[in-house]
């Protein structure tokens, strides 16, 4: 069977550090272009991951009828504008977190997904076999009604995150990041890594009714959020809070879903999950039996992969896709709202998962 050709639109961190390295171990498709604005970067790149050309013109790579697939991983503002000219031109569509600043684009990307055959990943991938385990366990009655949720997601911010990417890059270190200024991301931590937070709880416990929040900038040099903390409130009846933020230097990314009879703890940094029940529900002082949850049901794939199984079988991912995307869009919108306004503001979408 034919590789699948595939074309990265931007050379930054994020290509640097995620794109290209789990392609390289993707079976099924390869990259053969990369497009950026930094010619030593590009070079750099092609050299590092093998990847036979490179060019300045994004246009180039979408206008190619070689290129079966395009993954888009550039700054947020300029996500859908060339998501939307990928889904035109025929591609297949690996889509950046998030997938939008705006409402208004993340409908017409949407629309623009649900018109064409093309199979399109818009969400940070988590159909990951500790939350799909979590899942299950909860459709099963094994914590009993689910009360309440809790993830964070965060680390020590953009300037400890591309000290990495300098060294991939064989660059040096870069005060000018866009993160950090309004005009270029639009938004903030909430956008950039709360994302995480909200996808996985939406994952395990789908829609979300409301949304609380509160914003700070406690230490970053910007004018927008560094830190911020939510209450969601779920459609089937629990509370969740989630937390991210750039001011977290020992780094966490982690959840744990409480329910009546138990509940279950994802530690964090680690793909491992944890059910824990009481030994009786009578007293209170009796103690908990503890079980590592086995989730080698599930193939533990990172999302490239998963995108191009996808591809093959001619399906949109079903937690990863326009629809879930755009519901968590609208979570961070809405909570960016609620945080300026200082009070619960409603979510008008909702999701079905089945």
């Amino acid at each position: 069977m034919k590789k699948l050709q595939v074309g990265i639109i931007g050379a930054g961190g994020i290509a640097s550090k995620l794109h290209l390295p789990e392609m390289a171990t993707v079976e099924g498709a390869e990259v053969v272009v990369v497009s950026g604005r930094k010619e030593s970067r590009l070079k750099t790149l092609c050299r590092k991951f093998g990847v036979s050309r490179w060019t300045h013109s994004y246009e180039d790579v979408l206008g190619d009828p070689a290129i079966d697939a395009v993954i888009i991983a550039l700054p947020h503002p300029l996500h859908v504008k060339y998501g939307l000219m990928a889904l035109a031109a025929g591609k297949h569509v690996h889509m950046q977190k998030p997938l939008s600043t705006s409402l208004d684009e993340a409908d017409q990307f949407v629309r623009a997904a649900e018109q064409t055959d093309r199979t399109v990943l818009a969400l940070p991938f988590v159909a990951r076999p500790h939350l799909l385990a979590a899942r299950e366990l909860i459709t099963a009655g094994r914590i009993g009604t689910v009360s309440s949720a809790h993830a964070r997601f965060s680390h020590g911010g953009p300037e400890v995150y591309y000290a990495t990417i300098q060294q991939i890059l064989e660059e040096e270190a870069d005060d000018d990041l866009w993160f950090f200024d309004a005009k270029q991301a639009d938004v903030g931590a909430l956008f950039d890594m709360g994302v995480y937070a909200i996808a996985t709880l939406v994952t395990i416990l789908g829609s979300v009714t409301h949304v609380t929040c509160r914003t700070r900038t406690v230490a970053k040099p910007t004018t927008l959020e560094d830190t911020a903390s939510l209450i969601l409130d779920f459609e089937c009846g629990a509370l969740g809070t989630a937390e991210t933020g750039w001011c977290d230097g020992a780094k966490t990314y982690a959840f744990s879903i409480h329910g009546a009879e138990g509940k279950l703890v994802n530690p964090s940094l680690t793909d491992r999950l944890f059910l824990y029940r009481p030994t009786t529900l009578v007293d209170e002082d009796a103690g908990l039996s503890e079980a590592p949850v086995d989730t080698s049901e599930w193939p533990n794939i990172h999302s490239h992969q998963h995108w191009v199984d996808c591809i093959r079988a001619g399906t949109q991912p079903p937690f990863s896709n326009t629809r879930t995307a755009r519901h968590v869009t609208e979570i961070m919108l809405r909570a960016l709202e609620s945080a300026r306004v200082g009070r619960t503001i409603e979510v008008d979408s909702r999701i079905d998962f089945e």
